[in-house]
């Protein structure tokens, strides 16, 4: 088994264990003693990084909103706070969420400061690690979507802006390091052109997800922000928990998408169950878990600065946490990649 080790994030000076907790099951799959349970083993196995994010629990609904942070906020503030790294993120409009701020119109100067109160507020801490721009503003493809349509242009708000907005709240001490996520090459260079020309934070990291059957990340960004040095946060490495293999032998297990069939729509992808197959025969070959697999994999890359582990139980996290310390060989990565080439980003 390979140990836990340290990064920093970015060129922000911020080091974060190489595995980060996420907390989006909390409040509604995850009960706040079950919550803090997981918490406090993380912590034992030294992880001392937390991801959460004002729209939580998912999926989105009025009557969670929040939920996750206060479910860390009471966790937290039991903890020595400079201990622990917390990230949190702002939500974007176009999503359908009016119980948030009404529905963001933008994510202009006063949704961003209105949010970042909000979370502080339900994490009881007066200042975050880390915080991220959920999504993009603009438009561009994203949760599953494919193909950039310039068709959907829209009136935006301009990412100098964002930034500016960003970097007062470093300045105030709110914010020690300012992230992104679900972005593109392009809005990345953005921030760092923005920030290089006018003397302003630059962006640390970006929260994208990858996967076995999503490595769309390679593909442009991983040379990029090796380059820039911006870290990856790679969320959902069991891609809802398909790489699981649980929904192999049951498409009605006990899970998310049984239980929203819904939600994760990018997985309803016609070569996404014979990807799983072949990964979980993989798995066997090499006597090792798809869960092994899929999340040794992910924190393997050169490119990942902390993959992000998330559970709907503490007895799930007592198999994903270990599963992450789980070595690749070159034997191995060489049959991935073969199954990569055969289905290649089944669930961009």
């Amino acid at each position: 088994m390979t140990s836990l080790t340290h990064k920093t994030l970015g060129q922000s000076g911020l080091s974060i264990p190489d595995v980060c907790l996420g907390t989006m099951t909390f409040g509604e799959q995850t009960s706040q003693q079950d919550a803090h349970a997981q918490m406090d083993f993380a912590l034992g196995n030294g992880i001392n990084f937390f991801d959460t994010a004002e729209m939580y629990a998912v999926p989105p609904r009025a009557e969670t909103y929040g939920a996750s942070e206060r479910i860390v906020g009471n966790w937290l503030k039991r903890q020595p706070r400079d201990k622990i790294i917390i990230a949190s993120k702002v939500a974007g409009p176009a999503r359908g969420m009016n119980w948030i701020r009404g529905g963001p119109l933008s994510m202009n100067r006063e949704n961003i400061r209105q949010a970042i109160q909000g979370s502080l507020q339900r994490l009881q801490t007066d200042h975050l690690d880390l915080y991220q721009l959920h999504w993009p503003e603009r438009n561009q493809p994203m949760f599953g979507q494919w193909q950039f349509d310039p068709a959907n242009e829209r009136e935006c708000t301009p990412i100098r802006e964002q930034l500016e907005t960003l970097a007062d709240l470093v300045k105030e001490g709110k914010v020690r390091t300012i992230g992104v996520s679900n972005e593109h090459p392009w809005g990345i260079m953005q921030f760092l052109k923005l920030a290089d020309e006018l003397g302003l934070p630059r962006i640390a990291s970006t929260q994208n997800q990858y996967n076995l059957i999503n490595r769309s990340f390679e593909t442009g960004l991983a040379e990029m922000c090796h380059r820039e040095q911006i870290g990856l946060l790679a969320y959902s490495p069991l891609a809802f928990g398909h790489l699981s293999g649980k929904y192999l032998l049951d498409p009605q297990a006990p899970g998310r998408l049984s239980r929203w069939p819904n939600f994760g729509q990018r997985y309803l992808k016609p070569n996404v169950p014979a990807a799983v197959q072949a990964y979980a025969a993989l798995a066997k070959e090499f006597a090792l878990t798809p869960v092994q697999l899929a999340l040794g994999f992910v924190r393997s890359r050169f490119f990942v600065s902390s993959t992000i582990i998330g559970a709907s139980s503490f007895e799930q996290l007592k198999e994903t946490l270990p599963a992450t310390r789980t070595p690749i060989s070159s034997e191995l990565l060489g049959a991935i990649n073969a199954i990569h080439l055969q289905y290649t980003n089944p669930a961009p």
